[in-house]
């Protein structure tokens, strides 16, 4: 038997979430850990035009889903993201993902309204992976860091507890130091009591230059599957809708053995190859791309054995 065809795949339990690839592979910035080498000249996937996301938005209404997750490159590079979010909050709750250096006060405002016209909440989820100048923008680039506690001033101002997210550069041991490191400069930027979720590294993309690539052994397995709770990763609550196709998740961008269909109808109905070494991330760290991840020892919906 081959390795892939002894590679396990799972069923889509429900379409919790609905992603969307917004701003395809286009980003402000060239970070040195970016899984899908996002950057200014990125063109790889190319923004979704707001009439594409409202048909996949109207087409979710009978799917069932219950959240929508904006992402990119930068979402807003795209010139409609504020349309945008303000299109989705008429359907349910609104995350993006974002740098927050592009947050200006006419955008920021704009959101504010949106967000209390709607019954849903718009969160924001901001990239910053360094607690100063120095070890964030060597992985953002220069200036990051500055642009960036200046977007998140503005989204707190305007009422907004953006979850501060952070990719975990660090060893194990200064975690505890780091974390209280990020909560004092964040307060210092006038955001008291900060959200902050710290997520693991992807190693792929720009990542296996900055640290290294996947090991071998770093890959799911159907052993590995034995009373696991198949909720912990993400393909199994979520599609991801870009302009060239729906995917398992956002994290699979580049490889082609994530591209499930090219319309969402078809998409649901695919299970999805837990083949790509990325998944062995999210099988050891829960869905690091939702807002909340589920707890690894919650086996009541684990895999019989």
């Amino acid at each position: 038997m081959t390795e892939l065809a002894s590679t396990p795949s799972v069923p889509l339990a429900a379409l919790d979430q609905l992603w969307f690839q917004v701003a395809g592979t286009v980003c402000n910035l060239r970070c040195t850990h970016c899984f899908i080498n996002c950057s200014p000249d990125n063109h790889s996937f190319w923004f979704m035009k707001r009439s594409d996301v409202m048909q996949a938005l109207e087409e979710s209404v009978e799917l069932g889903v219950k959240e929508y997750y904006f992402t990119g490159g930068e979402p807003f590079m795209n010139r409609d993201m504020v349309e945008i979010l303000s299109d989705t909050l008429e359907f349910g709750p609104a995350t993006v993902l974002t740098n927050a250096t592009l947050l200006t006060p006419k955008r920021t405002d704009r959101l504010a309204i949106s967000a209390g016209r709607s019954p849903y909440s718009l969160e924001f989820r901001v990239s910053i992976d360094g607690v100063n100048e120095e070890t964030n923008d060597a992985i953002r680039g220069t200036g990051a860091f500055g642009r960036a506690m200046a977007g998140v001033n503005r989204l707190v101002t305007a009422g907004f507890l953006p979850i501060i997210t952070a990719m975990q550069s660090w060893p194990d041991e200064e975690h505890d130091r780091v974390l209280a490191s990020f909560r004092n400069v964040l307060a210092s930027f006038g955001y008291e009591r900060a959200r902050i979720k710290v997520i693991p590294p992807l190693r792929m993309g720009a990542e296996v230059t900055r640290s290294r690539g996947y090991a071998q052994h770093e890959r799911v397995t159907h052993e590995m599957l034995c009373g696991y709770n198949l909720d912990q990763l993400l393909c199994t609550r979520a599609r991801l809708v870009t302009a060239r196709g729906v995917y398992a998740c956002p994290i699979l961008l580049d490889y082609e053995s994530a591209h499930l269909a090219n319309t969402l109808a078809d998409a649901v109905r695919r299970e999805v190859s837990l083949q790509e070494q990325a998944c062995y991330t999210c099988y050891m760290s829960g869905a690091i791309c939702a807002n909340i991840s589920v707890s690894s020892q919650d086996l009541s919906r684990g895999t019989p054995c």
